[in-house]
């Protein structure tokens, strides 16, 4: 359902992590790209309100800048990232995850 809500709010490069027996924090790590701050709070706004619709209560960090936006749905933690920002923080090379080919892999 994340990933449907982020494809129709046109994100890019989404990369859905199972994180099962590898963390405590959580079960899955949605990561996912906004051509700008203002489309990564977009994203972020409908992940809330669609959870919500299915009974799901989601915590956000990061909307005043939207560079990097947190949405904790418990089970599920999703990163919406702006490509620059994704770029420099590198969560799948983090949790060895290789990146999607659009994304590079350093700042260069």
């Amino acid at each position: 359902m994340i990933e449907k809500i982020l494809d129709d709010k046109k994100a890019e490069n989404i990369v859905t992590l199972n994180l099962i027996g590898k963390t405590s924090i959580t079960d899955y790590m949605v990561i996912a790209s906004g051509q700008s701050a203002r489309q990564v709070g977009a994203m972020a706004e409908a992940l809330q309100i669609e959870l919500k619709t299915h009974g799901i209560r989601t915590s956000i960090e990061g909307m005043p800048q939207c560079d990097w936006v947190l949405v904790d749905a418990f089970d599920v933690v999703v990163h919406l990232f702006r490509p620059e920002v994704r770029t420099f923080y590198n969560l799948e090379k983090m949790w060895s995850v290789e990146l999607p080919e659009s994304v590079p892999a350093s700042g260069k």
